[in-house]
This record gives C-alpha cells, sequence and structure tokens, in this order.
C-alpha cells in the first residue's frame, strides 16, 4: 500500500499549488502561473480550484482505501483453508482439553499451592470474568501486582494441567 506522505492528495494538499504527477514527472501549477495564464481570473478563483482539487484527490484517496482494504480480505479469504465449524473430532478434543483444564484448575484450587490473594484472584479472573484492571481497583493495588500473582498462579496451573 502507499505511504499517505506520497499519495497524491498528500502531495496535493501540502502544496501551495495545484498538483498533477504523470507517470514521467509532476507539475504544480502555482497562482502566479494560474493568474498569468488565466487573465481574467482572480486569486479567489485559484484558491476554490484548488479546494476543489484537494477535494477530488481526497475522494480518490478514499476510495482507493476502500478497495484495498475489501481486496485485502477478500485475498486473505484465499488462504484460508479451514471450515468456519469445528470437525466432530476437534469438538471432542477441545471439549477433552476443557475438562482436563478444569480439572487441573480444580486441582490446584484445593491443592494448597496457591496463597490465599492468588486464589481469590484466580476465581476472580478465571471464573468470574473479572479484568485484571478490575480486581486491583478491588483490591486496592496496581494492576501490575495482579498480573504478577495471576502469572504465577498461571505456571502453577500448567504443572497440574501436565500431570
Amino acid at each position: 500500500m502507499e505511504s499517505y506522505k506520497k499519495s497524491d492528495y498528500a502531495l496535493n494538499k501540502f502544496s501551495e499549488g495545484i498538483v498533477y504527477r504523470f507517470a514521467d514527472r509532476i507539475v504544480e501549477v502555482t497562482l502566479e502561473r494560474y493568474l498569468s495564464e488565466n487573465p481574467g481570473k482572480t486569486e479567489q478563483d485559484f484558491l476554490e480550484l484548488k479546494a476543489l482539487s484537494d477535494e477530488i484527490y481526497h475522494d480518490q484517496d478514499l476510495a482507493d482505501n476502500r478497495y484495498n482494504k475489501r481486496k485485502r480480505t477478500l485475498n486473505g479469504m484465499e488462504e484460508v483453508d479451514k471450515p468456519s465449524a469445528l470437525s466432530m473430532d476437534e469438538q471432542f478434543i477441545r471439549k477433552h482439553d476443557e475438562t482436563n483444564a478444569r480439572k487441573a484448575a480444580d486441582r490446584l484450587l484445593h491443592s494448597g499451592k496457591l496463597t490465599e490473594t492468588q486464589q481469590r484472584r484466580f476465581v476472580q479472573h478465571f471464573f468470574q470474568g473479572l479484568s485484571i484492571r478490575q480486581i486491583a481497583a478491588l483490591d486496592n493495588v496496581d494492576y501490575r501486582a495482579v498480573w504478577d500473582s495471576l502469572h504465577w498462579a498461571s505456571k502453577k496451573l500448567k504443572k497440574f494441567f501436565s500431570e
């Protein structure tokens, strides 16, 4: 995708004149050149033409962006080779993993390996769905303390999950 600063729109918008980009060169029509080539025109006419050219380039830039986003999305879809719904065996494996994860979490919670604070935060985050910042606000601590607590609880959970 073309860089914004190199786009026709940016080139025209940030130039004092009206810019025309050709394959082999760029031409800028300045106010002086416009008035000398159009004796019946005024500075106001030039400013209106400049505003119109900015608007046209802007509309063209928006249309190009919309096209490129659609094209990128459609091209990305071609590379997807997995169906959107899980197959029966994938569903079974996922269900089995969830069951094992719940068993591991239950064993961890009742093992005595977590501190009281880790246990409470673990339940709040993983079972009640509270965010780390919400738990930090409830505990009146910095969110990093909650993150650290959950991080170590997760490490302990991984050990239980692998057993």
